[in-house]
């Protein structure tokens, strides 16, 4: 499995310059580090600062890649626990489009 950089370069390409998200997301990877999509700057932007967030899934490097695959469906993985949303979650909802690709 490619480290976080690779994953941030990888959330950089499907975010894009205007994802739609009009929000800030964070993916909290534990130990791993942290993906912060910045979807209110024009262009959007994607790094991996530890700033606050409108929105922050807390979800493992693993079931991260599980789920940017299509390997794992986000609302199965909410439902067992793996994604934990804290903040807003209709902003979490905006994002299934964007991984869905």
């Amino acid at each position: 499995m490619g480290d976080i950089s690779a994953l941030t370069d990888e959330v950089r390409s499907k975010v894009g310059a205007n994802s739609g998200i009009g929000a800030t997301v964070k993916f909290n990877l534990g130990s791993d580090g942290v993906i912060y999509v910045d979807g209110k700057s024009t262009p959007n932007s994607v790094s991996n600062e530890d700033k606050p967030a409108d929105c922050t899934i807390k979800v493992s490097k693993e079931d991260y890649e599980n789920l940017n695959a299509g390997k794992l469906d986000p609302t199965t993985a909410f439902m067992q626990g793996k994604i934990k949303v804290e903040g807003n979650m209709a902003v979490a909802m905006k994002l299934q489009p964007i991984f869905g690709r």
